[in-house]
């Protein structure tokens, strides 16, 4: 397939609107942050409107992640290869998730961020009510919870794991139909572009909810808490800028010959709507439509990104080690290197799933401490404070992690156009924006698939 084909330009209009779109964002947010400081207790009512919005796009994962793993795994003509590619994805998100851990711990224990900081009554408490919130599951619980209640209960209760599973025996079932499950494959399609499209009408109330977001947390906390967790904060956000141009980089630039800046540069809109949003999940339908875009192919894209919204948390990772050290640092109860090894992989492991959830790391953290050293979970209390700020570098270094994973095992895997990814990362064919509101790009048919009807 040439590079060129199937590229559509967009109308000046309708190209200029979507520009509009994302530097009201850009003013939204900015406009937030003055409210916030200058009216806080206006600001703080305003917390529903940033809300509101993130429920809108979460009352859309579930869907979204269900048609692309079906059209992902159906359109494959063998088991094997979807076998293969989530092998090679999950054993590639194992060893990305303990780097980020082993980087979270020696920058954690170089920097101290907790030293010298002493806990106070108020903070103990809602240490104590996010430990109630984020309570440990056993591994027999978590194990179960996958499974849901009915075949749809998954899609209508917004729970991601669960979705993965019935998406992948609906997908092996179309499979196994061969040509008789090409209509009900054709039906996915068109829910897909439905699906899209209700997104894209939800995106232009983007810098409302960002605003909203934005007034009350500023108006919450103000300066106080950021100048007293500078050291912590400044540190994670180095981390996380560290592992993903340093890591992320080396392995993009090494195993696929790609660069790390030209891709965060091509999907620079979804960074700035996880900015405003601190949710990862807020930017899952727009991943999977420019990964396609990218050259990567259907099948590959549909198993890696939404397994790695569930296993791929390198920003968790980083976060769970970072923050824990913070805590025993604080309390001055430091953990030997055996008790960081333990409590922290037990948390990572615990936090499957809950990548996209905004906040869903500070449970994590909180009930990791509860279930692990009940002595520490009183000084969760210490970071609730800055938690929405530390939740966006979160969630983009797991955004980017996610990109990167896709990008290598296409590469790895023989399922990547490298002629279209070199055009597209170099501006010769643009993302358009308006083209079937966020449907993935047209590439070639995988075997056993039907044709995707694309919209003009």
């Amino acid at each position: 397939m040439k590079p060129t084909e199937n590229a559509k330009p967009a109308g000046p209009g309708r190209s200029d609107r979507t520009h509009f779109l994302y530097l009201a964002v850009i003013a939204a947010v900015v406009g937030g942050v003055a409210v916030g400081f200058a009216a806080p207790g206006v600001a703080v009512e305003l917390k529903p409107i940033g809300t509101g919005f993130v429920n809108l796009i979460k009352m859309m994962i579930s869907p979204v992640i269900f048609c692309t793993i079906v059209l992902g795994v159906g359109s494959v003509s063998k088991a094997a290869k979807v076998g293969r590619v989530g092998g090679l994805a999950l054993g590639y998100f194992l060893v990305t998730s303990t780097v980020a851990l082993g980087i979270g711990l020696l920058v954690g224990n170089l920097l101290e961020p907790g030293s010298g900081l002493h806990l106070t009554a108020a903070l103990a408490k809602s240490g104590h009510a996010q430990a109630v919130a984020g309570a440990a599951q056993s591994t027999t619980d978590f194990l179960l919870g996958i499974v849901p209640t009915t075949l749809v209960s998954a899609l209508t209760q917004g729970q991601v794991l669960q979705t993965l599973l019935v998406a992948l025996l609906v997908g092996f079932a179309l499979q196994a139909m061969g040509p008789a499950g090409e209509p009900v494959l054709r039906g996915v399609q068109h829910l897909q572009k439905l699906v899209f499209k209700v997104m894209s009408m939800i995106m232009w109330v983007a810098p409302v909810g960002a605003f909203g977001a934005m007034a009350a947390v500023v108006g919450a906390t103000g300066t106080a808490a950021l100048k007293s967790l500078a050291v912590i904060m400044i540190g994670f956000y180095v981390t996380c800028v560290l592992f993903v141009v340093v890591v992320l980089g080396l392995l993009l630039r090494l195993a696929a010959g790609v660069n790390v800046f030209a891709l965060l540069r091509y999907l620079g809109r979804e960074f700035l709507l996880i900015l405003s949003t601190s949710s990862s999940e807020s930017a899952l339908p727009r991943l999977i439509a420019k990964m396609e875009h990218l050259g990567v192919s259907r099948p590959v894209v549909g198993i890696t990104v939404p397994t790695g919204y569930s296993f791929n948390l390198d920003g968790t990772a980083i976060y769970l080690t970072m923050a824990s050290i913070f805590v025993s640092e604080a309390m001055d109860k430091p953990m030997s290197l055996g008790e960081q090894l333990s409590l922290l992989l037990f948390m990572v492991i615990a936090s499957k799933g809950a990548a996209g959830v905004t906040g869903a790391g500070l449970a994590t953290l909180a009930g990791g401490l509860q279930s692990h050293k009940p002595a520490l979970v009183d000084g969760v209390g210490l970071i609730v404070g800055i938690d929405r700020f530390m939740s966006e570098a979160r969630a983009l270094t797991n955004f980017a992690g996610n990109a990167a994973a896709t990008v290598l095992i296409g590469h790895w895997t023989g399922e990547l156009d490298r002629e279209r990814l070199d055009a597209v990362l170099s501006g010769a064919l643009p993302y358009d924006e308006n083209a079937a509101a966020f449907v993935p790009a047209d590439l070639p048919a995988q075997a056993g698939a039907p044709a995707v009807e694309q919209s003009a």
